[in-house]
């Protein structure tokens, strides 16, 4: 007999990476970011306002916790698992839907790969959204697609530079420097 753990396909780093391109996308949108101890429990990335003499304003906090999940196959069944007991950890939860290819009902993942997705979810979300009668404890979003657009990719980073109070980056010209 077969051993269906057999066939369960585990990339580290491919899983590792995932992190990586969070934080690289919230840097580029000037939200300073670091990684999290490894087996940090409950969140990945903090991230703070890149102005060290910042002051976190009444709707805003001094940093920001994020969990990431990653799910690798674009055929994915757009899921993922939280534990219930990790919902105060985190401020955001980033799920990163890296779409490297197909790798269901026969397809061996060589074909089928997009543009990686992001959906940044609050806490409240994922709380609202969190289905805990199964050992895997996990949040579905294939039928919420229209209700987390709102949400994705740089739509979603800017929930997180809105928290810290990170404005966009931008140039004034001909404003008079004092020179």
């Amino acid at each position: 007999m077969a051993n269906p753990k057999a066939d369960f396909l585990r990339l580290p780093v491919v899983s590792a990476g995932a992190e990586s391109l969070v934080m690289g996308h919230l840097m580029r949108r000037n939200i300073l970011t670091y990684k999290a101890p490894p087996n940090n429990e409950g969140y990945d990335l903090i991230c703070i306002h890149p102005n060290p003499r910042h002051r976190a304003g009444k709707h805003e906090l001094p940093q920001v916790r994020i969990q990431v999940k990653s799910r690798y196959a674009t055929d994915c069944d757009r899921g993922f698992p939280v534990k219930e007991a990790s919902l105060d950890a985190f401020d955001f939860l980033i799920v990163a839907f890296l779409n490297i290819g197909k790798f269901y009902n026969r397809n061996d993942g060589t074909t089928g790969e997009q543009e990686p997705e992001f959906y940044t979810l609050s806490r409240s979300f994922i709380r609202q959204h969190h289905d805990a009668t199964s050992t895997w404890q996990k949040v579905r979003l294939r039928a919420l697609q229209q209700e987390i657009e709102p949400f994705k990719n740089n739509l979603g980073f800017e929930l997180i530079a809105a928290k810290l109070g990170v404005q966009r980056p931008r140039k004034i010209r001909g404003a008079n420097r004092g020179l």
